[in-house]
């Protein structure tokens, strides 16, 4: 270990040496001499076609300038001299300095070429979602100003070089997902290196090996570490509790004994730790068993506690069981069993119809109601059919019929139903019931809600049909990610959708925007899930992963939301189109090809760019670069729906429309019963 930290130390001290003797050629020349074609490699990239001379140096693809003195370099109305004449002269100027270099999903197939390094002045370098291959070069530590560092995504290979912490000072964020670096973590040159600014380090989804690299718990600043698929082992240090992580994900690894106690220990659900040594226990895992924390005499005291519990339960039973035996025998041994916020109504004094389970604003209905409503049919699926049923009082529900067979068993269906139950958000359509028969068959009531579908609203032409500009499609995006926020962190556990798409978004008059359908894969046989999960590919909004894995988590609907809001900003259906369904329409694909040809202004519908005067100002560019950052194919680069509706709220249109401000603030009222 000391010959180790020795060559470390050696090769911070050789990186100091070798930033007083770079070259002073100027970062211009540098970029295209070296950089361009490195990270070309063998084929033209459109991207970097940009980085020549008879295009100003200042409207190159992927890269800002600035001078020495921290003015940036701008494009200027030119008359005369030409403008090649000034980019040459920029060529050799060594006062003007290379800023950020950011690239992403650029078709770049080539290496990182050691001299990334002789930037003084490059902060951030953004070269993730490529094909780029090769070593992380030990250059990139002579970089002192990088901050922020994203390469995921990409065929990186090699050890992890050493000389990357000497950017400690002022790295904030360090993102190398998804590659294939291998071997164990170094430690930092310095002794005590406490990288003071970095919030961010996401090393998921390599072959990292060796054991938890104890020195990142003295990184103070960290908010989110992600070390999950690689093959560490081992312990995790309790030192890794008393950091203030925002998010944490060690799934998928091989660690071993008990898990630290972790400040704000409620964030981290099990999911965080999944996928590692059954050994691996402490909360939210299982508790571990005879551990040393405990001494002799609380293990043997804890154990005759639950001994003498137990016999107090015991004797409880057995009265209650008793009890009940004398009771009426109208119930069978698989009713349901009552909640705390539902109520059982029986099928009309023990004729045998099935039970009535209502929840909140449900309390009105009864069994007899429900069963002589007369229906008429307004949708059907591969798993149920949709009523508008009408009840004798002259009021409408909604009536979700599951089709026989793609439900699962009462005792894995009813909890879930629950769950379903107690959800009630603004924006997402409240289940207030759930039926059973005799037979098995199941019924889903809802509010009816007469309101028209997102996916008529974009893409059906009726007469009398609102006109939809921006504001409105800005409000309706923003209520779909705040009921889909509310799903993912308002419950104890986060409810998935799983079944995102413009036929689930209900909007009505004020363009106020409601999601249906959620959860229902889960109360499904795992048949009818798939078949869910492969109608959203051909519609267009299921997520790479779920190619290998066929579960949704929160990233697979944080990614169908980024098609859903493409769909509202390019008024294009997604997936298969056409009568026989034969082209296939891949939305992100589109952006980036109009953004290769700096078409980009042109994939907005037309519909929302009216009485637009700066699509940028207005918010149009910035929810599209929302969108595509929602698609990316790595999971762990998608936001979370959370910060997708904080963004969202930042930049609203400025130009609102009459209906808008009505019932803008609706969010901030009481939560409909």
């Amino acid at each position: 270990m000391a010959s180790l930290r020795f060559l470390h130390v050696f090769s911070f001290f050789h990186l100091i040496i070798n930033c007083h003797s770079l070259s002073t050629s100027s970062d211009v020349k540098l970029l295209v001499g070296k950089i361009k074609p490195s990270l070309q490699g063998t084929s033209e990239s459109l991207l970097l076609s940009s980085w020549n001379s008879s295009v100003p140096v200042c409207q190159w693809r992927g890269v800002k300038w600035v001078f020495s003195d921290g003015s940036p370099l701008q494009c200027t109305a030119l008359s005369s001299p030409p403008t090649q004449w000034t980019n040459l002269s920029l060529y050799n100027d060594s006062s003007l300095h290379l800023l950020s270099l950011q690239l992403p999903s650029a078709n770049l197939t080539g290496s990182l070429p050691g001299e990334l390094g002789e930037f003084s002045m490059l902060r951030s370098l953004f070269l993730n979602i490529n094909a780029l291959s090769g070593p992380l070069p030990l250059e990139l530590g002579y970089a002192s100003s990088l901050s922020d560092i994203d390469l995921s995504g990409n065929a990186l290979t090699g050890a992890f070089p050493p000389s990357i912490w000497n950017l400690c000072e002022n790295l904030v964020s360090l993102k190398l997902h998804g590659n294939s670096f291998s071997g164990a973590l170094p430690e930092p040159a310095l002794p005590n290196s406490t990288c003071g600014s970095l919030r961010v380090l996401d090393l998921g989804g390599n072959k990292l090996s060796g054991e938890f690299p104890e020195y990142v718990t003295k990184f103070k600043a960290l908010k989110m570490l992600d070390l999950s698929s690689n093959v560490f082992q081992g312990s995790v240090p309790d030192g890794l509790g008393l950091l203030q992580l925002e998010t944490l994900d060690l799934s998928h690894n091989n660690f071993s004994g008990m898990l630290p106690s972790f400040f704000g220990e409620s964030k981290f659900g099990a999911e965080s730790f999944q996928g590692n040594s059954p050994s691996l226990c402490g909360f939210p895992l299982k508790p571990c068993l005879g551990s040393s924390r405990l001494s002799p005499g609380a293990v043997a005291g804890l154990v005759i506690g639950l001994m003498s519990g137990a016999v107090v339960v015991a004797s409880l039973l057995i009265g209650y069981l008793q009890n009940k035996k004398r009771k009426s025998s109208i119930e069978s041994e698989d009713d349901l069993e009552e909640g705390d916020e539902e109520d059982e109504i029986d099928g009309g004094g023990g004729q045998g119809e099935g039970k009535l389970v209502v929840f909140q604003g449900g309390e009105n209905l009864t069994l007899e109601e429900v069963l002589n409503a007369t229906g008429q049919v307004m949708e059907k699926t591969n798993y149920g059919t949709v009523y508008k049923a009408k009840l004798s009082d002259g009021g409408n529900i909604a009536l979700r019929l599951l089709r026989e067979g793609t439900c699962k068993d009462r005792s894995s269906c009813l909890p879930v139903i629950k769950q379903l139950g107690r959800i009630r958000h603004e924006n997402l359509v409240p289940l207030r019931a759930f039926y059973q028969g005799k037979r098995g068959e199941k019924l889903l009531i809802y509010d009816y809600i007469p309101n028209i579908s997102l996916h008529d609203l974009l893409h059906e032409s009726k007469p009398g049909k609102p006109a939809l500009n921006w504001a409105r499609r800005h409000k309706i995006a923003l209520g779909i990610a705040r009921g889909l926020a509310y799903l993912h962190t308002g419950q104890e556990a986060p409810i998935i959708h799983g079944n995102i798409r413009s036929k689930n978004v209900l909007v009505d008059d004020f363009f106020f925007a409601r999601l249906t359908e959620f959860g229902l894969d889960k109360i499904m046989v795992q048949a009818v899930a798939d078949e869910i999960v492969s109608q959203a590919k051909s519609d267009g909004y299921k997520a790479p992963e779920l190619h290998k894995m066929k579960k949704c988590n929160p990233r697979s609907d944080v990614y169908a939301f980024g098609i859903l809001l493409l769909e509202i900003l390019m008024g294009k259906k997604p997936g298969k189109s056409g009568r026989n369904g034969g082209e296939y329409v891949d939305l992100p694909s589109l952006v980036k090809a109009a953004v290769l040809e700096e078409t980009t202004m042109e994939v907005f519908d037309l519909e929302a760019m009216k009485g637009i005067r700066s699509p940028m100002e207005e918010g149009l560019v910035h929810a599209l670069k929302l969108a595509m950052g929602c698609c990316a194919p790595v999971t762990t680069v998608r936001p979370s729906m959370e910060e997708v509706v904080k963004q969202l709220e930042e930049n609203r249109p400025r130009n609102r429309s009459a209906l808008y401000s009505p019932t803008e603030t609706r969010s901030d009222a009481e939560t409909p019963c």
